[in-house]
């Protein structure tokens, strides 16, 4: 296929999708609106959801986000535009609502088959944390041990981001996450970090968020899980708009432990980062990391893997019995 007839191919996707969303915009509105009056009635607002995202749904969307994202099973198809104007119109007549009653749909959303109902639930947790932040943290762990695809977890990136800016003390979530032997949750870390230089929040563009996000990155780069490694190098250069001269230090440090070690791990990480960084930066890790390549099935080498590994052994080792005394 030539490019011309390929650049015809996408615009006439995106013009049928344009349409379709067009077309259904009104629905989706409506739905949001009909969702916000059954707010207090989960066992009528979860049927009425599915029925109202099932009228929604484009069977192209279903094969279109499989291609794209292995492991994420049952999904009813709804472009994202459209769910976000449910979830939009639905909040705007909820505000007034108590928390408790957001609460119940939100678990109830989570335990859906369906991943953008789950996803529809996941985008009640930035309002929760304001005025429920415990039980709304719980059911973010829950949400985070339960994601098994890419989407998912990106998608939690943004609460989490929005928690910890909310309460600095909740950086020891990440902390948690860091040695998991999920890499959905090693994930979080990256895309977390990622996300909070964008956020609308007081602090998200503080040097201290590269200072904490550096720290975390650190302990995860040599990761052996692709995943995670997108979600580091997309991390690095979210923070280069936060604090460049701190992201240029750490990545030149990275490369000469890279060179010195010919980590492919890290230096994946490194090069994928390197679009965002000043034109000096970028030469001397183009030098630095020349040759090293990643070497699938290698293990990871990162220090949370590292620590994992001391600390699962410390908990298998045998403890020694306690010695009788004779009287």
């Amino acid at each position: 296929m030539s490019a011309k007839s390929s650049g015809r191919t996408q615009s006439a996707i995106t013009l049928q999708s344009n349409l379709f969303v067009a077309a259904h915009m009104p629905l989706a509105v409506a739905l949001g609106e009909r969702l916000a009056d059954l707010i207090a009635e989960p066992d009528a607002f979860m049927p009425a959801l599915e029925q109202g995202l099932g009228e929604l749904a484009d069977p192209v969307v279903v094969v279109g986000i499989h291609s794209v994202t292995p492991g994420l099973g049952k999904v009813l198809g709804v472009r994202l535009p459209l769910l976000e104007a449910a979830h939009r119109s639905m909040r705007k007549a909820t505000k007034k609502t108590p928390a408790s009653l957001v609460l119940e749909i939100t678990d109830r959303l989570l335990d859906n088959e369906a991943a953008d109902v789950r996803w529809f639930g996941m985008w009640n947790f930035e309002r929760l944390l304001a005025t429920d932040p415990e039980p709304t943290w719980q059911l973010m762990r829950r949400a985070a041990a339960e994601a098994g695809e890419w989407i998912s977890v990106d998608t939690l990136a943004h609460p989490f981001a929005a928690g910890i800016l909310l309460d600095e003390r909740r950086w020891s979530e990440m902390e948690r996450l860091l040695r998991s032997p999920s890499r959905w949750e090693r994930r979080l870390v990256g895309s977390t970090m990622a996300t909070m230089p964008h956020l609308k929040h007081a602090g998200s563009g503080d040097k201290t968020v590269a200072e904490h996000g550096l720290r975390l990155i650190g302990q995860l780069i040599g990761d052996a899980e692709p995943d995670v490694q997108k979600a580091l190098s997309w991390a690095l250069r979210s923070l280069v708009s936060v604090d460049t001269a701190a992201v240029v230090d750490f990545v030149e440090e990275e490369a000469e432990r890279t060179r010195a070690t010919d980590d492919g791990y890290r230096a994946w990480v490194l090069k994928d980062t390197m679009s965002k960084l000043p034109a000096d930066a970028q030469k001397t890790l183009k030098t630095c990391l020349k040759g090293i390549r990643r070497r699938p099935g290698a293990p990871s080498t990162s220090l949370a893997a590292a620590n994992a590994a001391e600390s699962a052994s410390a908990d298998a080792a045998p403890r020694p019995r306690p010695s009788s005394r004779e009287e």
